[in-house]
């Protein structure tokens, strides 16, 4: 039995703690990154918008703007910048090249027209690499420069544009074809791409003379946001050819969510758009990389295979501990339970710890200690059952003779009725069978009250009452036959509303004053009382006359007691204190019987009421 126990629980620790570590595995190998770049997601975007908040309240303050992006970037290791209805970064459009005694192509038609070109140059390839290159397009004004691009909604967006090195003369659209040497070349791929794929759209070229160069005094700060990331920048001229074509996925006041991957590492680009007062649409864009947490990833792998042998030892080694100190508590509560089993419950399981195995183990000791005690209120029980069967053959005995009586006395009568002898008397006889016959009643409807109260099912209704008028109407019901032995009846009685049922009280009080008016000589004096004692009230019956043997004060509650007097009443059952017993004790109070003074003292408790009480039923 040990053995397959220890087992049992050394294959189930060891397990479920290879799962647990299972678990871990995949959870850091699968989950983790995905768990991570949704994290990100979600902290990118609660950013964003607390950028675009801030961003339009200090709109028009370029210092504050450069630095919420760089504060941004540093906070959120993620690039942000603000792109305009056009899909320009805000504040690049300044960036452009003015043409003047330019020829036009447009629909395979060529014109020429002596007002100026102005150029938005900040989306061509490697125009923002190096500040040297921004800074030497002023050393090519007078220069030829051929540009192509495409016009949407009235507004032109170049795509690519050559630049002569040298001074040529005007030959339009032929620059790439001529042969120049020292040609610039430079060309938007993304704006490019989508034009190809779009035939809805044509082409328009512009050929003429650089009159201008226009490149703000200031641009160093975009090194250092938005274009200090070549990525990021391509992402950004991706972003504006989509929105042109109307292929952008950003949503109108919302945050739109893309992935892709760029040499082998992923990236999450968040767009965040908004309308401003004036109708127009801003467009916030962000760029972060999961690059950290791939690594990460991969360097946890590896970490983890080389811990895995020792983890695993270490697992079985624990499992092996644990189960056998889990089997030890175990296999002595098996053996004392076999005990028990046997009814030997003398055994008892040490206890050495306070955890749920030694609250088992004190359990089980309190099992048998509880059986051994309940075997034993059994046993006693079962003689205290055997005393009942005595008492009830006693009862059935006491019954049998109670009704004897009577109708012995009930078949004389009506057989000297029947022979006709002393007819003059037949009243007499009459009225005697007539007295036995309502004996036998009360003897009955006692007997069957008495079963009432016995049987363990009665219940009780209490309600709150006054004493001192229940006490009174009592009183009252037998004041004559208290006048027929010229008895007096002292009542000290206060009005105190009590806890109980009022027709059983009365009926106690009932057998207490009929008791006393029985056994009261002639004009002596009966005592009744209440007595206040805080939270209960005393209520007391004293009459004057011979007290009580005191070996007999215990059993005059039985049935029947009156058998056992001197002189057997004509008028009481026997049954009266006996119903009394068993009403006080579904009431549940304290009663009794003293031999005083004066004579003989009957009394009992009821609990007073309170102002919330409430009716209840008890048993």
């Amino acid at each position: 039995m040990k053995n397959r126990i220890v087992v049992k629980w050394f294959l189930l620790i060891s397990s479920l703690c290879l799962f647990i570590l299972f678990g871990i595995f995949v959870g850091q190998t699968l989950f983790f990154e995905q768990y991570y770049a949704k994290n990100k997601e979600e902290r990118l975007s609660e950013a964003i918008e607390a950028f675009t908040k801030t961003y339009r309240q200090n709109e028009g303050n370029e210092t504050k703007l450069q630095e919420l992006e760089q504060t941004f970037y540093r906070e959120n290791n993620a690039w942000i910048t603000v792109l305009d209805h056009n899909g320009y970064i805000k504040g690049t459009k300044d960036y452009t090249i003015e043409l003047n005694g330019i020829f036009e192509l447009e629909d395979e038609l060529v014109t020429y027209s002596d007002d100026n070109f102005i150029i938005p140059i900040v989306y061509l390839e490697n125009s923002f690499e190096v500040s040297q290159q921004l800074d030497g397009l002023k050393d090519y004004e007078n220069h030829q420069m051929e540009i192509r691009g495409v016009e949407i909604q009235e507004e032109f967006f170049p795509y690519e544009i050559i630049l002569s090195k040298d001074e040529v003369e005007p030959t339009p659209f032929t620059m790439l074809e001529s042969g120049i040497e020292g040609i610039i070349y430079w060309r938007n791929d993304a704006l490019k791409a989508q034009f190809d794929d779009n035939e809805a759209y044509t082409q328009k070229g512009v050929y003429g003379t650089i009159a201008a160069v226009n490149i703000p005094e200031d641009y160093s700060h975009f090194y250092v946001t938005a274009l200090s990331n070549s990525l990021f920048f391509e992402r950004i001229k991706a972003f504006q050819a989509d929105l042109l074509f109307n292929n952008n996925p950003a949503n109108d006041n919302g945050t739109s969510i893309q992935d892709y991957e760029q040499n082998g590492i992923q990236y999450k680009l968040l767009t965040h758009s908004e309308t401003t007062s004036n109708g127009d649409t801003l467009y916030f864009l962000t760029m972060t990389s999961l690059q950290p947490i791939d690594e990460a990833a991969e360097m946890m792998q590896e970490y983890f295979i080389y811990i895995l042998v020792a983890v695993i030892f270490l697992i079985l080694l624990v499992s092996l501990y644990f189960s056998k100190k889990i089997a030890s508590p175990l296999l002595n509560i098996n053996h004392t339970a076999k005990q028990m089993a046997n009814l030997d419950f003398k055994e008892r399981i040490p206890i050495k710890s306070s955890d749920e195995i030694g609250q088992l183990s004190e359990s089980i000791n309190i099992l048998s200690e509880k059986l051994q005690m309940h075997i034993e209120k059994l046993q006693q029980d079962i003689e205290k059952e055997k005393q009942l069967e005595k008492t009830r053959k006693e009862f059935i005995a006491g019954v049998s003779h109670e009704l004897k009586t009577p109708l012995s006395i009930i078949k004389s009568c009506m057989s000297i009725l029947q022979d006709g002898v002393a007819i003059e008397k037949s009243d007499h006889y009459f009225q005697a069978m007539n007295n036995e016959v309502n004996r036998m009643d009360r003897l009955i409807v006692d007997m069957l009250e008495l079963a009432k109260f016995e049987s363990g099912t009665y219940k009780v209704k209490m309600d709150v009452f006054n004493i001192k008028d229940s006490i009174h109407s009592v009183c009252n019901q037998l004041s004559i036959k208290a006048r027929d032995k010229q008895l007096h009846i002292n009542l000290k009685l206060k009005p105190i509303d009590v806890v109980g049922n009022t027709h059983q009280i009365e009926q106690v009080m009932t057998n207490f004053l009929t008791n006393a008016i029985r056994h009261t000589p002639v004009e002596r004096m009966i005592f009744i009382s209440t007595e206040d004692e805080g939270n209960r009230v005393k209520i007391s019956v004293e009459n004057e006359g011979h007290p009580i043997d005191t070996d007999q004060l215990g059993n005059i509650w039985d049935r029947f007691y009156q058998e056992k007097k001197t002189q057997r009443s004509k008028e009481g059952t026997g049954l009266g204190l006996a119903i009394t017993k068993n009403i006080l004790k579904l009431h549940d109070v304290e009663y009794g019987v003293m031999n005083t003074d004066k004579g003989v003292c009957f009394y009992f408790y009821l609990p007073k009421s309170e102002s919330s009480y409430q009716p209840i039923n008890v048993r």
